[in-house]
């Protein structure tokens, strides 16, 4: 693992590392605020998971997160959404390929070799991270923005007994019918959709739900809205009768400008899992 860079921020450290992905088949980057508190040792971590077209630095430095992780000693982690180098295979599009890994494992060609996003951030970070800085494997709680919000739900409820609680900004909900979804599970997964459920919220949260706290918030003004199909979570999460709240916010769209404004909501809301 390589220093790319480290920064004093809020009584902290934003640091930003790099390494060999033996997963990924490349070389990866990750975004990681220690707060202050990390020098007497091991703190909580909050897994952030971005968005499409987006990479670990968008909302490292967009979200404003790490005040509010600093007020409550938390750990942050910015993994990147997709593999990277000349060698790891693309598309033209912007929701496809480099930057839109969709946290799966993908098995079909071009993209199998090295679009393993789900392993990736189930496995070999998490113990990167938990040899190398200090941090508690044990208290640990996720969320995400629009594809990072889909991965968020789908690993927490995927990986049980991981997560402490986990939240979503404008999550891709239901992929499986949304545009947003049916287009990257085919290419990633084939077309035999019986392997997608796993990646996707809402049959998931029908299946299985999630053994702790679920915060959601939806912009209503959200111009994708239509892909992110929260009204079926929404209505998952009802028949389930499972601990969350569900929040469309009056005006407000899909950008880190929606983000950033309720971060502190989510932040706050982690920490009373993390500290119960």
């Amino acid at each position: 693992m390589e220093t790319v860079s480290e920064n004093k921020c809020f009584g902290g450290v934003q640091g930003v590392y790099s390494h060999a992905s033996s997963v990924c088949a490349c070389d990866m980057t990750f975004g990681l605020f220690l707060p202050e508190e990390a020098q007497d040792g091991p703190v909580p971590l909050l897994w952030y998971l971005s968005g499409l077209t987006c990479t670990h630095e968008n909302a490292m430095v967009k979200a404003g997160a790490q005040s509010w992780a600093a007020e409550h000693g938390i750990a942050l982690v910015f993994p990147d959404t997709s593999p990277r180098g000349d060698h790891v295979a693309d598309d033209d599009a912007y929701d496809l390929g480099k930057g839109a890994g969709f946290y799966v494992n993908a098995t079909q060609d071009p993209w199998a070799p090295n679009y393993r996003m789900w392993d990736y951030i189930a496995d070999e970070l998490p113990g990167l991270i938990m040899n190398n800085f200090a941090v508690d494997h044990e208290r640990q709680s996720i969320s995400g923005h629009s594809m990072g919000g889909h991965g968020a739900l789908t690993l927490a409820m995927g990986l049980e007994g991981r997560f402490r609680s986990v939240s979503a900004f404008a999550p891709i909900a239901h992929p499986t019918s949304a545009d947003w979804g049916r287009k990257q599970l085919s290419a990633y997964l084939g077309a035999d959709e019986g392997t997608w459920s796993r990646h996707d919220a809402t049959l998931m949260m029908r299946e299985k739900g999630f053994d702790g706290p679920i915060l959601i918030d939806t912009g209503a003004s959200d111009q994708f809205i239509e892909l992110l199909k929260p009204e079926a979570l929404a209505q998952a999460m009802a028949a389930r009768r499972q601990q969350g709240i569900h929040r469309l916010q009056p005006g407000y769209d899909h950008s880190y400008f929606f983000v950033s404004t309720f971060m502190e909501d989510h932040i706050a809301f982690h920490a009373d899992a993390l500290y119960a």
